[in-house]
């Protein structure tokens, strides 16, 4: 069974910084794709940022030259380096794992509908 356990949440100042983690367990899928959505109160969920096993990343327009989405292999856990935030980035962030999507070279892996795995969230709120 795959859970996944998102951590690093937080509330920050316009203009901060925020980590956060996504640890799986369990077998996901040898091509694999985990992303991260975030969900605001009154939104739809949204994808933010995905990564392929061969590190292939996309990311939304949005957060483009300011999250950074990275894996460790080692620890089966995803990072996702948020910089320069807006109180706009103010959501429930949580990972998701697709277990074939195969590559994350195109938008597709920023859509919810194709993971399978979902994580219960972490609170970022950006303060102005």
């Amino acid at each position: 069974q795959v859970h996944l356990v998102e951590s690093g949440g937080g509330s920050v100042q316009a203009g901060g910084s925020l980590r956060l983690s996504c640890a799986a367990s369990g077998y996901i899928g040898s091509r694999n794709c985990i992303g991260w959505f975030r969900q605001a109160p009154g939104k739809e969920r949204e994808g933010v940022a995905g990564i392929d096993r061969d590190s292939r990343t996309t990311y939304a327009d949005s957060v483009k030259g300011r999250f950074t989405i990275s894996q460790d292999n080692a620890k089966n856990t995803v990072y996702l380096q948020m910089n320069s935030l807006k109180p706009e980035d103010t959501a429930m962030y949580y990972c998701a794992a697709w277990s074939y999507c195969g590559s994350c070279s195109g938008d597709y892996c920023l859509t919810p509908g194709g993971y399978h795995y979902w994580g219960q969230g972490t609170q970022v709120t950006v303060s102005s």
